[in-house]
């Protein structure tokens, strides 16, 4: 039986740990509601991961609230700097494993779900990744039923039965648009299509530069998908039958993923398809999963590298900027796999101009990957195979892939390191 939101999350009491649904399947609905509760609450915590949409409960101002992130996005970024709330890095795979055993206690689960079909059953839709684990570890359940949430295939069906309070309000879900390919990205994608071969599994997130790379591969055959996420990238490759994951050894014929985020296509495309299984992060992202796959091509960027291949990937310094996800988990799949290749992609410089090839990392800066971890690494100016290599060795190969402007300064500073 359905009930209003008002209701709903009356239910939620001070004190109380809260996980918000990931993705674009946070429910704007009852987050809406659950702000307007803000000064009736006290010393509420929210757990989340990468959320699209508003987040009005992690405003500066907002007291009654404080988010403990494991991954961040823009709507909560400020929030995280500013100290108002707290970052826990952890890998992706491991999220479902810390609200099982109560590490991260969840109180009550704020979720989207399809309308139930005609046994009950609702979709968790495009976001299963941790928000599995975290309905099934939750002492209450909320759920907004939305009928633009997509129903997918795969592990996150949830009966009807185990959501405690219903609330029907259907409103679209946060899309994300695809930016104009610049002819940096354009490079570094063509760059990294020559990294890939026929019959590979891929692995990407969202973005330009996984985009770029996407773009480069219509004339490749047989490709398969693995990945935590993906987005509508894809959906050319498929419609041409680049795409068809015949190859692999894990759930060959399928598209695996635990969330997908993009435009209303790519919500279209995965509603009720079997070609697009979404399951929990803790077995996509399990490297032991992953590596069974051959040919395992991981794509994962990064803000800064140092010399000897040490990858910043979730912080500029000490202020956080995104969060550890997937990466290592990934990197190491491929690593293991047959024919792997694990990529680090990032342009040769920031915006303003600044090396994100750097002699040594910013002070506070998180390794997401380390040295040892790494083998390969793109930008725009080619590809350094660091595998294998030592720390001289290097030093030479990441300079010669980084902007020309700044050559000179990371071979001086190469040399005094090394004296």
């Amino acid at each position: 039986m359905s009930i209003s939101a008002e209701s709903a999350v009356a239910n939620i009491r001070s004190g109380d740990s809260i996980f918000i649904h990931s993705a674009a399947a946070a429910p704007q609905h009852l987050i809406q509601k659950l702000f307007e509760r803000k000064d009736e609450l006290r010393d509420v915590t929210i757990y989340q991961i990468h959320t699209e949409g508003a987040a009005p409960y992690a405003d500066d101002s907002v007291e009654a609230f404080k988010v403990k992130c494991l991954f961040v996005g823009p709507n909560i970024r400020k929030s995280i700097q500013h100290g108002h709330g707290s970052y826990i890095p952890v890998f992706l795979s491991e999220i479902p494993r810390l609200f099982s055993s109560r590490t991260l206690p969840i109180d009550v689960a704020l979720i989207s779900v399809s309308p139930p079909d005609e046994h009950g059953y609702c979709s968790l839709g495009p976001s299963v990744d941790v928000s599995l684990a975290a309905v099934l570890a939750a002492k209450t359940v909320i759920a907004q039923v939305n009928k633009y949430i997509p129903r997918t295939h795969g592990d996150g069906l949830i009966h009807i039965g185990n959501i405690n309070h219903l609330v029907k309000f259907d409103e679209p879900i946060p899309e994300v648009e695809s930016g104009k390919l610049t002819e940096t990205e354009l490079s570094i994608g063509r760059n990294i299509a020559e990294l890939v071969e026929d019959r590979a599994t891929l692995q990407m997130g969202i973005g330009n530069i996984p985009n770029a790379v996407l773009a480069a591969l219509g004339n490749h055959k047989d490709l398969g998908i693995h990945t935590e996420m993906f987005s509508d990238g894809i959906l050319p490759l498929v419609e041409k039958g680049v795409i068809t994951g015949r190859y692999k050894k894990k759930h060959p014929g399928k598209i695996i993923s635990s969330f997908v985020m993009g435009s209303r296509s790519i919500y279209d495309f995965i509603d009720d398809n079997p070609l697009v299984n979404l399951l929990s992060s803790e077995y996509v992202n399990d490297a032991r999963v992953i590596s069974r796959n051959p040919k395992v091509t991981a794509i994962n960027s990064a803000i800064e590298v140092d010399l000897t291949g040490q990858v910043c990937a979730d912080s500029i310094g000490h202020r956080i900027y995104s969060g550890v996800g997937g990466q290592m988990d990934f990197i190491r799949g491929a690593s293991l796999s047959e024919g792997g290749r694990p990529i680090i992609a990032l342009p040769s410089t920031t915006k303003s101009g600044e090396s994100k090839i750097v002699p040594v990392l910013k002070s506070g800066a998180g390794v997401v990957t380390t040295r040892a971890h790494v083998h390969y690494l793109v930008t725009e100016y080619g590809v350094a195979n660091l595998y294998g290599k030592t720390l001289a060795e290097r030093a030479k190969l990441l300079t010669e892939i980084a902007h020309p402007d700044h050559r000179e300064d990371l071979e001086r500073a190469a040399y005094e390191m090394q004296r």
